[in-house]
């Protein structure tokens, strides 16, 4: 069965050149033209993958990722965007995308990524620890619910996958390559610093509230989350 996926693209002729190179490659293609539309094909088909532009008519991108998030919290989601600024990308993962392209962009990168996703989706299985720990912080992997202590931590779900990634590499130094490769499966953008934002959402979550710091920065290496500082 070929993965399918759905393309949410206003521009006629791009969303024609991607469906058309991504059945060349094996793919079973939707196409919605704007975001209501979009999100209908959604519900009513099976989606591996969303390649969704930002600015659509009816629902916008960021807000179609929401809905679709609210309906498949796993379902890898690409946005596709002539806006390439930090903000522009920090409110994509916010609405809970996985990847970030700018337009024009090269049909292989993009090829790519999508290979990296469905990889990482496939091989999703359901984790057998449903808790993980680390010295007061304790995260639910069924219910996503994290604390530390009894106090209840709402994160964003880019911020969640953050803070797993480090919990589970504890006492480690993580690299702003590392977190961008493991969290954000992208390569790591020197021109950019929405990693540096996330780690201080973050903090500011995590540790502002709180007589122990867990989240440290380790200056020219990376990030460290440790009880020992």
């Amino acid at each position: 069965m070929y993965p399918s996926i759905l393309i949410v693209e206003d521009e006629q002729r791009v969303a024609n050149l991607l469906q058309t190179g991504l059945t060349e490659n094996g793919y079973h293609c939707l196409v919605a033209y704007d975001g209501t539309m979009g999100l209908k094909l959604f519900q009513s088909n099976e989606v591996n993958l969303v390649i969704s532009d930002v600015v659509l008519p009816g629902i916008n991108g960021f807000e179609l990722s929401k809905k679709i998030r609210e309906i498949n919290p796993s379902v890898p989601i690409i946005m596709l965007t002539a806006l390439g600024s930090t903000d522009d990308k920090l409110d994509g993962f916010d609405a809970g995308a996985d990847d970030y392209l700018v337009k024009p962009f090269d049909f292989r990168e993009l090829n790519a990524r999508i290979k990296v996703l469905l990889k990482r989706e496939y091989k999703a299985i359901a984790p057998v620890k449903t808790q993980i720990e680390y010295a007061d912080l304790h995260i639910d992997l069924n219910t996503k619910e994290v604390k530390r202590g009894d106090v209840v931590i709402a994160l964003s779900p880019k911020e969640y996958n953050l803070l797993v990634y480090m919990v589970q590499n504890a006492e480690k130094v993580i690299s702003r390559t590392d977190i961008s490769e493991k969290v954000w499966n992208t390569h790591f953008d020197t021109g950019t610093n929405f990693i540096d934002v996330y780690i201080n959402y973050l903090r500011k979550k995590i540790d502002r509230d709180f007589d122990k710091k867990l989240i440290h920065t380790k200056v020219g290496m990376g990030f460290i989350l440790t009880d020992k500082l």
